[in-house]
């Protein structure tokens, strides 16, 4: 019965896999040590500014934040509720502007333009101005019964980050190869199964770090909606430091935006880098 074969490591190798598990054990501590320096020094400038008392009892007041939490909390579930619907809206209306903006042929030139006019514009205006237009404007036009704001600033979210997105999918598409339509073609697929089953799973892996990128934004932008009058968490923050006369709320809402928020944003880290090394080692992106 023949024994399995089994690779010998030089001592060469070993030596060199021990020098860098202690270069990055060294490379640990130090980042380690640095951080909890800077962290000490910052925090021994605060508590030693001549104001710090009344910004601690101002802005980081325990009391004031156990009682604003309900109602913080209340109002994040409605940004959350918000965040869903747009990411929806924003995937399929994003998705039908890139692909409008990458058609051949010159019949589909006022497609074209359409799409670009569409994308200059809308990356072009602030999210709170377009907040506005939305929520008041067209409710004035009584085209509709009487909607909650929360749905028209989902409205309003999903036209301003579908112009980015499809800015971001429309880059993709372009970056995937001429020849992977060629091949799919000469397999006798339609240009929409081309599309759908071969060019867009390319594009959208080749460009997911930058969506991700968009997603986490769009997530910050989604407590704007309290301009409209959505009693979202930054509204009920607001309620309650207008009953408080403590700022403390604001800082909450902050805290859990930011937790909301931070996943997503390792997240998007891990997949940028996962890209890159992928590319340093001549993988396909």
């Amino acid at each position: 019965m023949s024994q399995p074969y089994t690779r010998e490591v030089s001592s060469i190798e070993l030596e060199r896999r021990g020098y860098r598990r202690t270069r990055k054990r060294q490379s640990i501590l130090v980042s380690v040590g640095s951080t909890l320096l800077f962290a000490a020094v910052i925090s021994v400038l605060l508590i030693n500014s001549p104001g710090w008392s009344r910004v601690s009892e101002t802005f980081f007041d325990l009391d004031v934040a156990v009682g604003a939490f309900p109602r913080v909390i209340e109002g994040l579930w409605l940004n959350i509720q918000v965040l869903f619907f747009a990411v929806i809206g924003v995937a399929i209306f994003g998705t039908l502007l890139a692909i409008s903006r990458t058609l051949k042929g010159a019949v589909f030139t006022p497609i074209r333009l359409l799409a670009a006019g569409y994308t200059d514009l809308f990356r072009g205006i602030p999210v709170l101005l377009v907040l506005y237009l939305v929520g008041f404007g067209i409710p004035g036009l009584e085209l509709t019964g009487r909607m909650p704001p929360q749905f028209w600033g989902t409205i309003a979210l999903v036209l301003c980050y579908s112009a980015y997105v499809a800015e971001v999918l429309r880059a993709g598409i372009d970056a995937v190869h001429p020849s992977q339509r060629l091949a799919a073609r000469s397999l006798g697929l339609s240009h929409s199964k081309t599309l759908r089953l071969v060019v867009l799973p390319q594009a959208v892996r080749k460009v997911t770090p930058a969506l991700m990128n968009d997603f986490v934004s769009m997530q910050k932008d989604v407590g704007l909606i309290s301009v409209l009058g959505a009693v979202d968490a930054i509204r009920a923050a607001q309620i309650e430091v207008a009953s408080a006369y403590n700022f403390t709320p604001y800082v909450l809402a902050g805290v859990l935006f930011v937790l909301f928020s931070l996943p997503f944003i390792r997240l998007t880290d891990w997949m940028t880098a996962r890209a890159q090394k992928r590319e340093q080692i001549g993988g396909v992106v």
